[in-house]
């Protein structure tokens, strides 16, 4: 019985991996928002209209 190599297989599974790490360094890339002042911000846009 010979062995047959599975080559598109293999492309395929390695495809969907790299899409995968892609993805998820993609979105880790994005800094969060965090300790955003909000009444800071408004006053902000108040003063920016007069």
């Amino acid at each position: 019985m010979a062995v047959t190599e599975l080559k598109r297989k293999g492309r395929r599974n390695k495809a969907v991996a790299n899409n995968r790490t892609a993805t998820i360094k993609n979105l880790l890339r994005k800094p969060e928002v965090r300790n955003v002042d909000v009444e800071a911000i408004k006053a902000q846009f108040e003063a920016n209209k007069k």
